[in-house]
Order: structure tokens, then C-alpha cells, then sequence
């Protein structure tokens, strides 16, 4: 990971900064983002550059908008996990544009949200990781994309055993919805970096 973390941090600003840089961690689930995010902020860290974190299942919504829906288990998952246009509008576009906004961050145990009033420098590093980053309504707001790849097999053996004995779940919800994003947004070849994780 010390080769990866190196080839990443020689394409993103590194001095002194003038201008707000947003950089995505896309990846399919269990790639290694989340890692690969915290080594970044150690670095960033180090370096005194302010920077700001985002993990988009931060921002999910409610499951009864998710869930049992009528609509086939992938495309809950893809298209309705995230309100991909209320996202593009008060976060996304707030990324780029607002000092400070308003946030709400989903609590996966209760099924609601807190809000979060977020500040943002005019000058920083803000870092967005999850997957499906580069879906067309996402894909134009990042000034860098990053895209692991890391084959279905080995991902799958990050799991926790609890999870992988449910394993019908990721054939009917997100293995599909992984298969839709990779054969319509084709995140390999349009990212700015591609790392093996």
C-alpha cells in the first residue's frame, strides 16, 4: 500500500494550496478506500495542509427508501441508496462553491439523521470516498479520481464471515448493481488514477 499511497500523493497538490482541490475515492465495496483515505489524512496531516474527509454512505437515505420498494434488489441499490440529485445540489455543488452548509449525516442504528453544519476554507484538500463516485451526475464536481480496483473474489474476502454467509444478498443487490455501474460509467478507464488494492 506504501507504493499505491506514494503514486497518488505525487498527483495532488503537496505545498502550499490557493483553491479548494477535491479529490474522489471511488471504488467498488471493500477495495480498500477507506484505508487508502485514512493514510491520506495521515499524510495531509503531516504536511499541514488542511483537508476535510466525506464517505458518501455517510449520506445515504432512510431504509424504507431503499429497501422493499418494488424494484429489483440492484437497482435499490444503485439508484436508490443515495438521492443522487439532492446530493449533487447541497453537497456537491457546496463543495465547490459554499463556505459553509448544511449536512445531514445518516445513524444506520436508528434509521434517521443529525444535521451538521460543515465549514470549509477557501483553500483546502476535501476528500469524498465511496463507490459508485462516478456515476455522470457525480463525475464532473471531483478535480481528481482515483479508482481501486480489486477483483470481486478477493473483496469479498474482506468481508466479516457473518456477512458472507449471506452471500444470495450480494448476487441479487450489489454484485448486479456493481456489474450496472462498471459497464455504464466504465470507472476504470475514465478515472484520472487507477490503483490495485
Amino acid at each position: 500500500m506504501k507504493e499505491t499511497l506514494k503514486t497518488l500523493l505525487n498527483r495532488i497538490p503537496n505545498g502550499n494550496i490557493d483553491h479548494r482541490f477535491i479529490l474522489a475515492i471511488d471504488g467498488l465495496s471493500r477495495s480498500g478506500k477507506t484505508t487508502l483515505v485514512e493514510q491520506i489524512s495521515q499524510h495531509l496531516k503531516g504536511m499541514g495542509i488542511p483537508f476535510f474527509i466525506f464517505h458518501i454512505d455517510d449520506h445515504i437515505v432512510e431504509r424504507n427508501k431503499r429497501y422493499n420498494t418494488g424494484n429489483e434488489e440492484w437497482y435499490e441499490y444503485y439508484c436508490l441508496q443515495w438521492d443522487v440529485d439532492w446530493l449533487s445540489q447541497n453537497f456537491f455543488h457546496n463543495l465547490k462553491h459554499s463556505q459553509s452548509f448544511s449536512l445531514p449525516y445518516y445513524d444506520g442504528e436508528t434509521d434517521t439523521y443529525s444535521e451538521h453544519r460543515i465549514s470549509l476554507p477557501k483553500a483546502c484538500i476535501i476528500v469524498v470516498e465511496g463507490v459508485f463516485l462516478q456515476r455522470k451526475e457525480w463525475r464532473s464536481f471531483f478535480d481528481y479520481l482515483v479508482y481501486l480496483d480489486c477483483p470481486r473474489d478477493k473483496r469479498f474476502q474482506r468481508e466479516s464471515d457473518a456477512t458472507k454467509k449471506n452471500i444470495e444478498k450480494f448476487k441479487t443487490r450489489y454484485w448486479k448493481a456493481e456489474e450496472y455501474y462498471v459497464e455504464t460509467e466504465n470507472p476504470i478507464e475514465k478515472a484520472d488514477l487507477v490503483l490495485n488494492s
